[in-house]
């Protein structure tokens, strides 16, 4: 088989490949460009999902970044196990028409249990004291140890929080840096996170955003050429564009207040209470999931739904079928966002009830996506003060709690997740080589996301 490097980038659209951007531009000119096809909702699980089975949501199972889990009664949000997509992935379909194929998965998701040969993925150790260690997975656990003991031990604060931002991306391209010439897989898999930070902070026309689709584009330019020295085909795609918003809607708050969402009072803030809800919602950017205990509660949770300024539009039973999110782990209503609006966790009514993680990065315990865990609150006298003395605290042995993150939605300017207006404004895909090698000219329209698995096989088994 024909080796090939796909590449990530994470929130690259096709408006972002400019004539400052001529990495991407050469890679354009010298194969294929075109906007990609986004599929509901567009976010990273479910994105992902559909790129490596060439299945709608519907089919995989993949309804979001996280959903309701209805046999233990919870919210679970960034699941890594590859047995959570169901279906065919591409790196099985290679390996059976060549017993030779190898895989690196680096840093893409549903990497733990994946079929593949060399694999790395964020993956902290909790302790039973309630220490959080820092660390990854891989697979052998000598590939992710000898990276680390050669590149540093990856910058996880740069990957997600506050200071979340080009060091990742820098980190895990000298990763596929070294894969590539030492390695030498079949295909290669690189998750590029940089990009969809600043566009969320900032929106995707600031400046600061527009350098960091810069310095994405140096990446790339770097891992074209070890792909060239190999030779390897690439493909770079993404798995959703940003569009601005300006304001945050709460679909909790207005269960809550119709009387549809139970929280319990806690020493340390109100809780979600999932189990005794008559109905709540799993918010996940601009998409959300609304579970609902029998047929009354779904119609009146329609009814006060529909009513909310900022939802476009509220699904139920068949209609959700016309965005193939129709599965069994999907809520029983299906929210999608007015242009520039997303929606927000919180269900409590006063900040003064405000569980305690919801001022800290902690990804698996809110019940939705939270970006303002991209900032720090503006609100804090000397933040970086309070940063150094909960470190020194965490490195005392003592208990502490990094309380830094802000409950201001406002502060947020750019998101994801309804599928775009316009084609052009949606993800991108570009490929080395022209759509006779990979699967076929689409002429002028966007690339079907159902198609890239496809895609990826051809140009693999191409001469």
């Amino acid at each position: 088989m024909k080796p090939v490097l796909v590449i990530d980038a994470v929130g690259l659209g096709g408006r972002d490949v400019t004539a400052d951007t001529p990495h991407l531009a050469g890679l354009a000119a010298r194969g294929v460009a075109r906007p990609l096809g986004a599929v509901f909702p567009a976010v990273t699980c479910t994105a992902q999902a559909t790129f490596l089975t060439g299945s709608t949501p519907a089919e995989h199972g993949v309804v979001g970044n996280g959903w309701y889990h209805r046999g233990p009664g919870e919210v679970r949000f960034w699941l890594q196990s590859n047995r959570l997509v169901q279906g065919e992935k591409l790196y099985e379909r290679a390996r059976k028409l060549d017993p030779a194929f190898t895989c690196a998965k680096l840093f893409w998701w549903w990497n733990m249990g994946a079929a593949v040969d060399f694999s790395i993925t964020p993956r902290p150790f909790y302790p039973a004291d309630g220490r959080k260690l820092l660390a990854v997975y891989g697979k052998p656990d000598r590939f992710a140890n000898e990276m680390e003991a050669t590149l540093g031990p990856f910058p996880f604060f740069d990957f997600w929080g506050p200071r979340a931002g080009l060091a990742s991306s820098r980190w895990i391209t000298d990763v596929a840096l070294r894969t590539l010439a030492e390695v030498r897989p079949t295909l290669t898999l690189v998750y590029l996170p940089h990009l969809d930070y600043d566009h969320q902070r900032y929106g995707p026309n600031d400046p600061r955003s527009r350098a960091a689709v810069r310095a994405l584009d140096g990446l790339v330019g770097e891992l074209v050429a070890a792909a060239d020295d190999i030779g390897a085909e690439t493909v770079v795609l993404s798995e959703y564009a940003i569009e601005d918003v300006e304001q945050a809607v709460y679909p909790n708050r207005a269960l809550r207040e119709a009387g549809l969402l139970e929280v319990r009072a806690t020493p340390v803030g109100e809780t979600l209470d999932p189990i005794a809800s008559r109905a709540f919602a799993v918010v996940d950017h601009q998409a959300a999931h609304v579970y609902t205990a029998d047929d009354a509660a779904q119609a009146r949770a329609r009814a006060v739904l529909e009513e909310l300024p900022g939802v476009e539009r509220v699904l139920e039973g068949a209609e959700r079928d016309e965005l193939a999110i129709g599965h069994s782990r999907a809520g029983e209503l299906v929210l999608v966002a007015a242009p520039g609006s997303w929606f927000a966790y919180p269900y409590w009514l006063d900040d003064a009830e405000a569980p305690d993680f919801a001022r800290t990065v902690d990804i698996h315990r809110k019940p939705g996506y939270d970006p303002c865990e991209l900032f720090v609150d503006p609100e804090l006298r000397l933040p970086f003060l309070r940063v150094a003395r909960r470190l020194l605290q965490k490195k005392l042995g003592m208990r502490y709690l990094m309380d830094v993150i802000p409950l201001d939605t406002g502060l947020v300017r750019g998101s994801h997740g309804r599928l775009p207006e316009r084609a052009e404004d949606g993800p991108v895909f570009l490929a080395s080589r022209d759509f006779e090698h990979c699967g076929g000219d689409p002429g002028s329209h966007a690339v079907d996301p159902l198609s890239v698995s496809d895609r990826i096989l051809a140009l693999l088994q191409r001469p």
